[in-house]
């Protein structure tokens, strides 16, 4: 039995978890974090990433928390509505594509996996040793172990693969923007609804799901040159605070719920781009190796499909690391480059550089379902989104 050690309780490392357990593996996930993390924002599954959850028997618990959004309106500076439009639209989304919370999805996988895998909490990877027979791992606080494998499922910011590869300014691409999502009290008393306000190089918006009776915010802006220190939360919040002041409508009450968030996140807009995935016996997946960024949409599809490549090649090959590793960046790469492709694409529609393209993109959402084949018209906004998210056939391993 392969002892396999994988950094992050995620998304990537318990979905990675549950199928390496399935296949007679033996896993262990360390997380940073003393418990689960909550809170996120709204997440898409669709196209192969639907068969992952399909095969794992997880999809009924996932469609009973959909998030159930129903309607965006867009807003200007005084709360007059501008535009509305279906909220599947919006999310690009279609057919059988489910939206949920990512606190949730994260923790169905944790309860998928809980009497199967050995998780620690509270704990990281200090360093990473290998030998002819596996690999020597430290913690910060739990004694020395040795592992037949190390897996980086820790995100953009991984632990593992500064580790095992190198710095990350090395692996990343900075897309040019920033986010910060965060809870706030539902004062609008939406009710699967959002709402959004948009000036040039800046998008804010807050929304309720079905089951939240709070809400959410998300501030979207360009960089503009922005240097934040990732560790430093109230340069963070101040930095966000700066940038959306005397934006009109909500935005004051939003930013003034900020200081209290118990769930406050800020990031770069980045992606991930790395010549291989796996060094000796350690390897990535998830956002660690080849991360989208948000603006895709298809972060955690990617995490699902990336966990279920990667644990089917390591069955198959029967535990050989090396062609096993292989084959799972043959399968996946083609899948990674047409999901990332979507960022750049997708933050021109998020973000908008001017007035007169706010002003056109306002106009047009008015006038779409009242022109002849609008649906048509619909289908083509999320063709390419749906073209990406199938672009694998997964295997029965």
């Amino acid at each position: 039995m392969k002892t396999v050690l994988i950094s992050g309780a995620s998304i990537a490392g318990p979905t990675l978890a549950y199928w390496l357990s399935e296949y007679g593996f033996a896993p262990t996930v360390v997380e940073r974090a003393p418990t689960l993390r909550g809170g996120g924002y709204k997440i898409d599954i669709r196209g192969a990433a639907l068969d992952v959850v399909k095969r794992m028997g997880l999809l009924p618990r996932i469609e009973a928390l959909s998030t159930d959004m129903k309607v965006a309106h867009f807003v200007d500076a005084h709360g007059k509505r501008l535009a509305s439009m279906d909220a599947a639209l919006f999310g690009g989304r279609e057919n059988d594509d489910i939206e949920i919370m990512r606190g949730d999805l994260g923790r169905l996988l944790h309860e998928a996996t809980a009497d199967s895998v050995e998780y620690i909490f509270d704990d990281s990877i200090t360093s990473l040793t290998e030998t002819e027979d596996g690999v020597l791992v430290t913690f910060e606080r739990g004694p020395s172990r040795v592992f037949d494998l190390v897996v980086g499922a820790d995100g953009l910011h991984s632990n593992v693969r500064r580790l095992a590869f190198g710095e990350e300014s090395r692996f990343t691409r900075d897309l040019g923007h920033h986010i910060s999502i965060f809870t706030v009290p539902n004062h609008l008393n939406l009710d699967r609804t959002e709402m959004g306000r948009a000036e040039p190089g800046a998008s804010a918006l807050t929304y309720a799901t079905a089951r939240d009776a709070d809400a959410r915010a998300m501030f979207l802006f360009a960089s503009d040159g922005l240097a934040t220190d990732r560790h430093d939360v109230e340069g963070q919040k101040k930095a966000v605070a700066e940038r959306f002041a005397g934006h009109g409508w909500e935005v004051p009450r939003l930013l003034d719920a900020m200081g209290d968030a118990p769930d406050f996140y800020f990031d770069s807009l980045s992606q991930v781009d790395m010549d291989s995935w796996s060094r000796g016996r350690v390897v990535l997946v998830g956002d660690a190796a080849y991360c989208a960024s948000p603006a895709s949409g298809q972060g955690t599809s990617l995490s699902l499909v990336g966990a279920y490549v990667l644990a089917g090649e390591l069955a198959a090959a029967s535990g050989d690391h090396a062609a096993a590793f292989a084959a799972y960046e043959r399968e996946l790469r083609p899948f990674v480059a047409a999901n990332q492709a979507l960022a750049e694409s997708n933050l021109k529609g998020m973000v908008m550089k001017s007035a007169l393209q706010m002003r056109f993109q306002m106009f047009m959402l008015r006038l779409l379902p009242h022109l002849p084949g609008s649906s048509g018209m619909a289908e083509r906004v999320t063709a390419k989104i749906h073209e990406a998210a199938t672009s694998i056939s997964l295997k029965s391993y």
